[in-house]
């Protein structure tokens, strides 16, 4: 007696799909966490190296922000290539040279050399988040994306948790004629290199190529992944359709409130708290881990939400308001607990936005269209990376406090907020 693939797809694709989020997401994970902590290790190394190198707040946030130029003018060729080459090969490419100019950093004599390799960090890791979600498609229906999208973005927040102690403790790091924050740079650049050969060897491509899964499994998944393309409405099929969307491009808009969001905090942070509180810099890592675990804990349960409600502009809206009340707060806050309280709302709201946001962005898109218009919006939208430091930091300077920048950051999450709210939900 044989089987039919379509029959699977109503019976079996739910455990598949689980059997799919078990085995990829832990290493997707890990790879995340890696590549984010190569992002913003530089808030960590700045509670040195700016007084070792005569850094002031505006040429640091520029540096730290530069980095967003690079990667956005670079995310729809490389994304572009991720789609005909495979993700196994490009974002294996991706992980050994990022990792090779983030350990370089540890070079950085002056501003010239700063802005250059911060700039070259972003060429070389530009694609890797939207060649993530891209690949994500080729694997989860759309009704199971916001919380496998979400489990995979919760690398940010944990980077955050894991990465702000071991940062922290790297700082004390002195010999061989490096000092702490030259050895950060050193040693949280050598897992991306070593990761980029594992992908190399070992991630499947596509569900028919996952050793771990049977034949029945494969074509049930398969299916249904056919299916879903087959009856969606496509915004964009083609590079072309993707640039010319209205829809791609209003999604790029809202989206730029969350790297501003995201990156103005994380670059910042560290030397929040450490103004708040005064302490070690081992401590300020461990404190600068709550407002992180705030976040991944939020993220999940958002998630799964919006999947189980189908819902996903709502939420996207509601955690952009909530998180803008956090940033809002936080300019009121008076000694470190307050501070810590309010940042961990701000930072629960805005990791809340993430998995129904991609969720979104993703249910109209396929093929290398698919690819193009997820780098377009995490391009344009990462540009807020760049916007978001720079203006806390040139705000900081001229008026030797953070409240202002953070308020401007707070309002323009409440007009993305709004303005998602108009976006077509055509899933």
């Amino acid at each position: 007696m044989g089987f039919s693939s379509r029959d699977l797809v109503v019976s079996d694709v739910a455990p598949v799909v689980a059997k799919a989020r078990r085995r990829l997401i832990p290493f997707l994970f890990l790879l995340y966490i890696v590549a984010y902590l190569d992002r913003i290790n530089v808030g960590f190394a700045a509670l040195q190296m700016n007084q070792a190198l005569g850094f002031s707040a505006t040429v640091y946030s520029f540096g730290a922000g530069i980095f967003f130029l690079s990667y956005g003018l670079f995310e729809v060729p490389s994304n572009v290539i991720l789609a005909r080459v495979g993700a196994r090969r490009w974002i294996a490419r991706i992980m050994i040279s990022w990792g090779l100019v983030s350990s370089a950093m540890m070079f950085v004599r002056g501003p010239a050399g700063f802005y250059a390799l911060r700039f070259l960090l972003g060429a070389a890791e530009a694609g890797f988040f939207p060649g993530i979600i891209f690949y994500l498609t080729r694997w989860f229906p759309a009704c199971d994306r916001a919380r496998s999208i979400a489990a995979f973005m919760t690398a940010v927040l944990i980077a955050g948790v894991v990465g702000s102690p071991i940062s922290g403790a790297l700082l004390s790091l002195h010999g061989l004629g490096l000092a702490g924050w030259q050895w950060l740079f050193l040693l949280e650049g050598i897992p991306a290199v070593v990761l980029g050969f594992v992908v190399l060897r070992s991630l499947p491509e596509r569900p028919e190529d996952a050793r771990w899964l049977s034949a029945a499994e494969k074509a049930a998944l398969a299916a249904r992944l056919e299916d879903e393309a087959q009856t969606m409405k496509a915004e964009a099929r083609t590079t072309g359709e993707a640039l010319t969307s209205g829809r791609i491009w209003l999604l790029a808009i809202v989206y730029f409130t969350i790297p501003v969001t995201l990156y103005g905090i994380g670059f910042w942070l560290p030397q929040m708290i450490k103004a708040a509180s005064g302490a070690s810099n081992f401590t300020v890592g461990v404190l600068s881990a709550i407002p992180y675990a705030a976040g991944a804990v939020a993220m999940v349960i958002a998630g799964r939400h919006s999947d189980r409600t189908g819902e996903r502009r709502w939420h996207i809206a509601i955690a952009a308001v909530v998180s803008a009340i956090g940033l809002a707060l936080s300019t009121q806050a008076i000694g470190v607990t307050s501070s810590i309280a309010s940042l961990s709302v701000a930072m629960l709201g805005l990791a809340s936005m993430m998995g129904p946001f991609w969720a979104l962005a993703t249910s109209t898109v396929r093929g290398v269209g698919a690819a193009a218009s997820i780098a377009l919006i995490n391009s344009v939208g990462n540009t807020g990376g760049f916007v978001g430091p720079y203006l806390l930091g040139a705000i900081s300077d001229a008026t030797h406090s953070f409240a202002i920048g953070l308020l401007a950051i707070a309002a323009m999450l409440v007009a993305g907020a709004s303005l998602v709210l108009t976006v077509r939900d055509e899933a």
